[in-house]
């Protein structure tokens, strides 16, 4: 710091604005503490405490508390205001955005520590994320495909079935049918999809089928080395595990279970229930399926409705598309304009084809 120039009021107020985003910043980590337990919440606090350290340097470097402090960044008051009330895996994807804008890799005045500190923040937030987004994992993509495909695939229908030039009344009809069939189907199209990948994870995962007979294992010729060989353990490796287990298990007393082979993880939680699953996909559905057929609902006609069905819609999907973004990481702006251009491109072309096979039965 002692060859650095001598700082000028502006450095001293982007000095007390790195303070007391600091101090907000750790002020959210404590409010998802405080939510949480066990190894995530002190790994949170853990965090909270490192922004400490960060606050504290500039302190040092205004010699004390300011009189006057600027307002916190609008992003990390709007942070603080999400942790406190609802400290979910949305707040945590967020914070994982806001660590990796870190000023401090160009700011003469902070150690290297410090940017290195914000740098590894963004890794540490990032896998605290990761953990929420494989807990959810099954039911959140049930409920974003299925308010997508409900948004989408009615608005198509409507749009279609409008371009012809039936009746309104036709169109409503045909809107709250293709809600129904389409939110059943992927209700049930769900529960298969999930159940059956459990049953299959299930007939994959070690078994205590031969714990019973371990230790009436050869200590030096026996076939357990095999079993870990089959789960990709090198024969050495293998061979020393075995040895391993059947020591264990003939010290053991006999009469208590050995759980000796059972030693995998099960994946069932990054898979989700089925009937969570199916519940979430034939309720998000419906709720986007409804979203096209509202104008006709309330009395709308002709263009108006079109219009208003198309408005409606494309906010919608701005905000799964945002949502989406959010969540996985991604940039948020760019996956609303994905969800937008995908969903308007469908219904143009089926209100292309409407028009092309157009009749009139009023």
């Amino acid at each position: 710091m002692a060859a650095l120039a001598e700082p000028t009021t502006r450095d001293r107020r982007r000095w007390a604005q790195y303070l007391v985003d600091e101090r907000a910043e750790a002020e959210v980590y404590r409010q998802l503490a405080s939510r949480r337990e066990g190894e995530e919440r002190e790994i949170l606090l853990a965090l909270a405490e490192a922004e400490g350290r960060h606050e504290a340097h500039w302190l040092v470097l205004l010699d004390g508390e300011p009189a006057r402090l600027p307002r916190p960044d609008t992003r990390t008051v709007m942070l603080g205001w999400l942790a406190k009330r609802f400290g979910s895996i949305f707040v945590l994807a967020l914070a994982q955005n806001a660590e990796a804008r870190s000023p401090y890799d160009d700011e003469p005045f902070a150690t290297s520590a410090m940017a290195a500190d914000e740098k590894v923040h963004h890794e540490v937030v990032r896998g605290l994320a990761a953990r929420g987004r494989r807990r959810l994992s099954g039911t959140f993509r049930a409920a974003v495909f299925g308010a997508n495909d409900g948004l989408v695939s009615n608005l198509a229908l409507v749009m279609g079935i409008g371009a012809t030039g039936v009746a309104p009344q036709f169109v409503l009809f045909s809107g709250i049918a293709g809600l129904l069939a389409g939110a059943l189907s992927m209700g049930a199209g769900e529960f298969v999809s999930v159940r059956s990948q459990r049953e299959l994870l299930t007939a994959t995962e070690p078994s205590d089928f031969a714990d019973a007979a371990l230790p009436h294992l050869d200590l030096d010729a026996n076939e357990l080395a095999l079993v870990y060989r089959t789960r990709g353990m090198p024969q050495d490796e293998a061979l020393e595990r075995a040895r391993l287990v059947v020591t264990a298990a003939q010290a053991a007393d006999l009469g208590a279970p050995y759980r000796g082979l059972v030693d995998a993880p099960s994946d069932h939680d990054v898979v989700g229930g089925a009937w969570g699953a199916a519940t979430s996909s034939f309720l998000f559905f419906a709720s986007g399926a409804i979203i096209p057929v509202l104008p006709w609902i309330f009395g709308l006609t002709g263009l108006a409705a079109v219009v208003t069905a198309l408005v409606l819609v494309g906010i919608a999907l701005l905000a799964t598309g945002a949502t989406v973004g959010v969540l996985s990481g991604g940039p948020p702006f760019k996956r609303a304009l994905r969800q937008l251009a995908i969903g308007f491109g469908a219904a143009g072309l089926t209100y292309l084809l409407g028009l092309a096979f157009g009749v009139s039965l009023a």
